[in-house]
């Protein structure tokens, strides 16, 4: 069954075509790779799959509702799109807090356990307008799991992690693939891609084509 499904879908910014009509499906319980160079479309398809951008054209439906239509944000969905935003005056763990409160579905418990599983302290109290590139990506994915999601969207999640931060974001991934998680991964590591996904395609000025 596909919990996402992408129909002929074009999106046109200030006169240029950013998505050239996009098909796609994805199944449920797979690891989907995005490729492709920076420009190609990638992150443009993200957002509406998330419903963050309307397309000018065509059809998004995750898990059985159309994006834009019946939902404007997909439920049960956890996202990673370009650097994650958060209060930098804030600590990782409050920024996190202040995320639960607008769905109500988890509580300090969740969060705690998400952060350590990202490699984060959630008693620490430094903002994170002082963390490294690394500390946010992995505040970032803390964010994106916390309330275990069944389908995951994550735009170069390992952006800014070190060596060892790389291979235990690798690993959880795999443990989550395993749990039947389903989950759309951009990446221009080619091992990450190989280790992780089932299905790959590429993205290009816009078009989509699938590779396996």
């Amino acid at each position: 069954m596909a919990v996402i499904s992408i129909h002929n879908l074009t999106k046109i910014f200030r006169g240029n075509i950013i998505l050239n009509n996009v098909s796609l499906e994805i199944e449920s319980g797979t690891v989907t790779g995005l490729i492709g160079r920076n420009g190609s479309g990638k992150t443009m398809l993200m957002k509406c799959i998330c419903g963050l951008v309307s397309p000018t054209s065509g059809s998004v439906t995750v898990q059985g509702k159309r994006v834009g239509k019946d939902v404007d944000i997909p439920d049960n969905i956890g996202v990673i799109i370009e650097t994650p935003g958060f209060l930098p005056n804030f600590s990782g763990y409050k920024n996190l807090a202040q995320l639960a409160k607008i769905k109500r579905k988890i509580g300090k418990n969740e969060i705690r356990a998400a952060m350590e599983r990202v490699g984060l302290n959630p008693d620490e109290k430094k903002h994170v307008g002082k963390y490294s590139l690394g500390m946010r990506q992995r505040l970032g994915l803390a964010q994106a799991i916390m309330e275990n999601p069944e389908l995951l969207i994550l735009d170069e999640p390992m952006n800014g992690l070190d060596k060892a931060g790389v291979q235990d974001m690798r690993q959880y991934l795999l443990c989550l693939k395993a749990q039947g998680k389903t989950i759309l991964i951009a990446s221009h590591s080619a091992e990450d891609i190989d280790a992780l996904c089932d299905n790959v395609c590429e993205m290009d000025k816009g078009a989509l084509s699938v590779i396996r």
